[in-house]
């Protein structure tokens, strides 16, 4: 087994698409980047790359390849699994916590777990996605942006877990 800590953050943007898990909100702002800023999908990628010790998302696409300028988070997410996969693991679970004052996330976070589940070619109760405000404190709680951190564990093919 293998186990990932992954955390992401921006800050928001209005006129831009807000892409969580994904999945597009409706909302008047979205979160600066470089890529599409998906906060969720980006805290995946750096636990999963964590579990298996590659580094962050920042080696592997870097901010400052223009090539990434504008990307599809989901397309960068199906790379980083298939490093999982060549490496001989699959999803065992993973968790998500969304840090947010705002939009509602729960209204969403069906769409973001079936979405990530698709990307890890897993069952969808397998993959747990949620969120929390910050009752106001500090740059979260003042609706500067937004954070999301996730944990993941791998299993390798073949074994049994939990």
């Amino acid at each position: 087994m293998r186990i990932g800590l992954g955390f992401d953050v921006h800050r928001y943007a209005p006129g831009r698409r807000l892409v969580l898990g994904g999945v597009e909100i409706p909302a008047p702002f979205g979160l600066e980047g470089h890529s599409d800023a998906d906060v969720v999908l980006h805290a995946v990628m750096d636990a999963m790359l964590g579990a298996l010790a590659l580094g962050d998302i920042g080696q592997h696409f870097p901010n400052t390849d223009p090539a990434y300028e504008g990307a599809d988070s989901a397309a960068l997410f199906r790379s980083v699994w298939a490093m999982v996969r060549e490496r001989g693991h699959r999803l065992g679970n993973l968790d998500v916590m969304i840090l947010a004052e705002r939009p509602k996330i729960a209204p969403h976070t069906r769409a973001m777990r079936e979405c990530i589940a698709r990307l890890c070619e897993a069952d969808v109760g397998r993959v747990s996605v949620k969120a929390t405000t910050l009752e106001r404190m500090g740059f979260i709680g003042r609706e500067e942006g937004m954070a999301a951190q996730a944990v993941v564990l791998l299993v390798r093919d073949g074994e049994e877990d939990a």
